[in-house]
């Protein structure tokens, strides 16, 4: 007669042997592949960079959205953005950027307007109250910056940023349509440093 096997040692066998992403997870199998293992760990490092920053706004009321918002209205000066050209520039998606503005705008951290040639389009532009707020911010988030990634050192974070372009090269252009809520299908992302002024 035959003993069942007890598979909670081999996995925790698997667990202790495993490295990296795939202990962090608690993954018991190997990955497929390595792309599969990277995109993961993409993933994974995304998610908790973004829980730190979310942590560094919450006591000021602000979500990473909102701030990536907020910088991209600082960047554009007094000529401001529409929601559509705000949607380009984002970091990441947010599915109603108007929404978005609406809460700043109560906050009083930005202001709309009707162009006067074309009453269709608004502008919104940010006022001293979110400027002010965005300058306590500065060092703050550079210092968290710096303690998340200064540890790479600048050679290692040179090689990164290479590589992480690479792999958005390979993005299909499709996943960055409809960004804002214009409805309109725009292929033009412009410069990543157009959305951290």
């Amino acid at each position: 007669m035959s003993c069942p096997l007890d598979s909670s040692r081999y996995n925790e066998y698997i667990l202790i042997m495993a490295k990296g992403i795939q202990a962090e997870i608690q993954q018991t199998k190997p990955f497929s592949t390595p792309e599969e293992e990277a995109l993961v760990s993409l993933q994974r490092t995304a998610d908790q960079l973004q829980g730190c920053l979310s942590d560094m706004l919450k006591p000021h009321g602000l979500s990473p959205t909102q701030y990536n918002a907020l910088r991209i209205l600082r960047g554009a000066g007094d000529e401001g953005r529409s929601c559509s050209e705000i949607a380009e520039r984002m970091i990441n998606r947010d599915p109603d950027i108007t929404r978005l503005v609406d809460r700043l705008e109560r906050r009083g951290l930005v202001k709309r307007s009707r162009d006067s040639r074309d009453r269709r389009v608004i502008t919104t532009r940010i006022t001293a109250a979110g400027l002010e707020l965005l300058k306590g911010l500065d060092e703050p988030i550079e210092e968290l910056n710096r303690k998340l990634l200064g540890h790479m050192g600048e050679e290692q974070l040179g090689s990164l940023i290479k590589l992480l372009e690479s792999a958005r090269e390979r993005v299909p252009l499709q996943s960055h349509t409809n960004r804002g809520s214009s409805g309109k299908h725009n292929f033009n992302r412009g410069s990543p440093a157009t959305s951290r002024q």
